[in-house]
Parts: C-alpha cells; structure tokens; sequence
C-alpha cells in the first residue's frame, strides 16, 4: 500500500538505484572543482574527482543548496496534493538541514528530520520511512518515529587515505596523529551528528577490515537485521566480499546486505577505498 507521502534526501544518502525503486526523491547537492560547479549524482562521479586530485592535487569542495532550491523541490509535490517527508544528512556537517527547514516553513505538510548522520546512515532512515509510507502511514507519523530511531543509527567507516578528511577540516581528531605513520587506518564513527575517530588500526586496509567489522559488530550488537549496507569509494572487491561474509556469519540474510557505491559528495570527503558498514541498531539481536 502507498499513500500520499513523498519521501525524499540528500544524494549524500548514497541510495544508487534504490533512489527509484524505492521511489525515495533524490536532491543532489553541489560540488566543486576548482570554478567548475555540479550536481551530486547528475553530472559528476567520484571517478572525476579522483582523476581532478591526480591532476591537481587540489580536494573538491561541496555545498549546500539554497533555501530557495529546497523550497521549489518540496513545491513539485505538496502542489500535487503530498505530503513530504525529507531525511538530512546531520546538521553538524552540512547547513542542508537549516536551508531544508527553513524552506519546509514556507509550505504546508513538509517535515524535515535531521537525520544526525550521512551516506548510507541517512540513507536507512529513508528506506525505514519508505518501508512506513508503503504501509499506510502518514508523513507525521512517519516523521516522528524516524526522530525516535535516528539516534540508534551506526555508521561507521575505514578509512584508508587520511589526505581528504585531513585537508579537508571535517575531522579535527585526525590531526593528534596525520603524518606520524601513513599505515594508520582510522575507523570513523558518527556519534550525535559530528564524525569522530573510534579506533586506529595498523597495517594493511584489506587485512584490517574483517577486525572493524568486529569490533563494530560487538560494540553495537543490537542490529536491525531488516538490512545493512557496505557503503565504500571504490574499495578493494576482495575487502568487500570478505565483508558480505562477515556479515553473513554473523546473521545477515544475504539479501538483506546492501552494497552501495558512496557519491561525490561523500567521495570528495574522505577519498579511495574508504569502506563502511552501516545499520540501525535498536534490533533484538545480541
């Protein structure tokens, strides 16, 4: 069952196809190469911004879009007749929130939920609201149930290039220890909407990523075994097979395991071969 609510998110959420076939509205954010400026997921892919550093050596930049952007995008559909429900990468990182919120002001039945978290943790409350939508429920409803379980959303991530969050600024902990030993592979974690660094590891990225998973699953052991995402740039195919059947051992149905390819925006953040695993974590499974 569908009714008349539309949900909708940053691409920075990183749905790939499941965009369309969850019928989940995509609003691409912007990114910079050097003068030249695109829309995440419309006329830029991460492969351009790779071969922009090799070239350059210079990061992207992203952005926001404006209060007025978001107000046209949510106009297309309260004018026919929806309700909207819209999932923001965390107010902490971005001002995608603020611009969303004050624009949803302007119109009626618009509720925007920071969603304290990005890539594909954003996107796990989007498809949690898609999965609310398609079940009758209506937008209040589903808005005020995604504010309760936004806080039990893990995500996480392996970084194996430092250069990008570094130069970058969106992660001040890195600085304790950038440049002491390149083989240092900091897990990443989003707590209460800012990124911080949870753990070092050392060593080889594929050899150390079954010991994140781990360490990831037995620190936060209550998943929603509903679904669980491998969100990574362009990482290593060995690393993601080893971790889809880490997952599976686990409990994973493997049906139940998503592999999306991070975007742009999240690309121009942390760089090559960063590797995540992301679920909700307010399950019964311990």
């Amino acid at each position: 069952m569908q009714n008349n609510v539309k949900i909708t998110t940053d691409s920075a959420s990183d749905l790939n196809e499941l965009f369309k076939t969850r019928d989940i509205g995509e609003f691409p954010l912007y990114v910079m190469l050097g003068d030249d400026q695109y829309l995440d997921d419309v006329d830029i892919d991460p492969l351009k911004i790779f071969d922009h550093y090799d070239k350059t050596h210079t990061l992207p930049k992203t952005a926001a879009r404006s209060i007025e952007d978001f107000y046209e995008f949510f106009k297309t559909f309260t004018d026919n007749g929806l309700s909207v429900v819209h999932i923001a990468i965390s107010s902490q990182i971005s001002a995608t929130y603020d611009h969303a919120s004050q624009a949803a002001a302007r119109l009626k039945n618009v509720y925007v939920v920071d969603g304290r978290s990005l890539s594909s943790g954003t996107g796990l409350l989007a498809l949690a609201a898609a999965d609310m939508r398609d079940s009758g429920l209506d937008a209040k409803h589903i808005a005020a149930t995604l504010e309760a379980r936004k806080k039990e959303v893990q995500a996480s991530f392996m970084i194996n290039t430092l250069e990008f969050l570094y130069k970058g600024g969106r992660c001040s902990g890195l600085s304790a220890f950038f440049g002491k030993a390149f083989s240092i592979k900091p897990t990443l974690q989003l707590l209460d909407g800012n990124i911080t660094v949870a753990r070092k590891f050392l060593g080889n990225f594929n050899k150390n990523i079954i010991k994140y998973v781990d360490y990831t699953l037995e620190k936060y052991d209550r998943p929603d075994m509903t679904r669980v995402f491998i969100t990574h740039t362009h990482a290593d195919k060995t690393a993601v097979d080893a971790v889809r059947n880490k997952l599976i051992s686990f409990g994973f149905a493997p049906d139940n395991i998503i592999e999306t390819i991070a975007g742009s925006t999240i690309t121009s953040h942390c760089g090559k071969s960063t590797l995540g695993i992301l679920y909700i974590n307010d399950g019964n499974k311990k």
